[in-house]
């Protein structure tokens, strides 16, 4: 099954599925109401370090992606979660970032194998 991602700013559509929020702090001036998210997986999110040490700056992307994708790999529990929730039907990852190229959605969509 095919991961979707997009801001959770983005409004929702009745395409997205179960909205899984990725993020380990709550997305800033966002109400649960206008979320809409279904599940929140904070502990899938990045370390708090890592996420500190990356801090969105493109020229830490590429070893952002191999710590964090280490990260996940340790995270069974959070990949088992996922899991389920891919086995229920669509699923589109949510996230804060202002970034849509770089940020954790994306390192889990381009592994999605680790889920499936």
């Amino acid at each position: 099954m095919k991961i979707k991602i997009k801001r959770v700013y983005d409004p929702p559509d009745k395409h997205d599925g179960r909205r899984v929020l990725v993020d380990r702090l709550w997305p800033r001036g966002l109400t649960k109401e206008k979320a809409c998210v279904d599940l929140w997986l904070k502990d899938i999110a990045p370390s708090t370090e890592l996420r500190k040490w990356f801090g969105h700056d493109p020229d830490r992307w590429e070893e952002f992606k191999k710590r964090y994708l280490a990260e996940l790999k340790d995270n069974k529990e959070q990949i088992q979660l996922l899991k389920q929730e891919l086995s229920k039907g669509a699923v589109t990852l949510v996230y804060g970032a202002k970034d849509k190229e770089r940020n954790q959605a994306v390192v889990i969509q381009e592994n999605s194998s680790l889920f499936c």
